[in-house]
């Protein structure tokens, strides 16, 4: 199991962590059809079934002890999404690769004066668009703790690689943070004081596509632009 563990003191406050393989294998998507993430039942059951997967991945974490709330933990919607664009244009047609985080669980643990340590687990949805060059990609996308005012304290990046097989346009890869350790000057301060934020290592141009509510079905080449 790969670990990378990296020790950052800022402001009295140390963040230590470690990121692990993928826990499931990449699973295969249907021929046809989006991978968006609907608000209702209906939409999120049509999505499962045509990325094959039934009911969904299980993103469940067990439950851990913990003295008081945890930080809170999620997806940077800026960052949320990956989209490269051949020169830049806003096409399906012009889609190399894509990805969206659609899932996302965590879980903390801690008492007395113990460091915080939290566990995240994150579902990848990637695409493979028209425009793509050959059959693999590494994304990357990083994690990063905050304080409560928003100051970034530590940020951490990791690698994704990701094979399409032959006829694939698209695949599902869940991601395990196995642990991100923030220290506590004293037992009086809690999770609540601290943000785990998750998100692509996106461009600036990619950042402002999502910021502004745009994106693409993964398998781009062949579903309508929503």
């Amino acid at each position: 199991m790969r670990r990378i563990a990296t020790f950052l003191v800022l402001t009295c406050v140390g963040v230590l962590w470690s990121a692990g393989a993928p826990v499931l294998a990449q699973q295969r998507g249907g021929g046809q059809g989006g991978g968006d993430q609907g608000d209702d039942d209906d939409r999120t059951r049509r999505r499962n079934e045509e990325w094959g997967t039934g009911t969904g991945s299980n993103l469940a974490l067990p439950q851990l002890r913990n003295a008081g709330p945890c930080p809170y933990v999620k997806v940077l919607y800026d960052a949320g999404r990956y989209v490269e664009l051949q020169d830049g244009r806003e096409s399906p047609s012009a889609v190399q690769f894509s990805g969206e985080i659609q899932g996302l669980t965590s879980a903390c643990e801690y008492k007395g004066v113990e460091p915080i340590r939290v566990q995240a687990r994150v579902l990848f949805e990637l695409g493979r668009g028209p425009q793509a060059a050959g059959s693999t990609k590494v994304y990357r996308y990083w994690v990063a703790v905050t304080d409560r005012d928003r100051a970034v304290l530590a940020k951490e990046y990791f690698e994704l690689p990701v094979n399409f097989a032959p006829g694939q346009d698209r695949v599902r890869v869940t991601q395990d943070i196995l642990g991100v350790t923030i220290p506590r000057a004293g037992s009086s301060v809690s999770g609540s004081n601290f943000e785990v934020l998750i998100g692509f290592d996106v461009t600036p141009a990619m950042a402002e596509f999502n910021r502004q509510g745009k994106r693409f079905f993964a398998n781009a080449g062949s579903a309508r632009q929503q």
